[in-house]
């Protein structure tokens, strides 16, 4: 991931858009990563992506899921026994 001093992001912003359009661009503010830049396109794909991924998780639709994890013996875990 390319990265651009907050100094050469001030100095030549049309830089940081052209590496921007490759993929994201970290702007550093005295060595540490501050900021993110990206374009329009990929911070819409990267919203979208998170809103489906949360609208998944929240599906009232969904049926209930039936599940009681094993239970272990006084602090010695077993292996599941597979069925061959």
């Amino acid at each position: 991931m390319p990265k651009l001093s907050s100094r050469e992001f001030n100095h030549n912003p049309g830089k940081a858009k052209q590496s921007a359009a490759q993929g994201a661009v970290v702007i550093t503010d005295r060595g540490r990563p501050t900021h993110v830049l990206l374009t329009w396109a990929d911070y819409r794909r990267l919203v979208q992506r998170q809103s489906r991924l949360a609208a998944a998780l929240g599906m009232e639709e969904a049926e209930p899921i039936d599940f009681e994890s094993p239970r272990h013996e006084a602090g010695f875990h077993r292996c599941p026994e597979l069925e061959d």
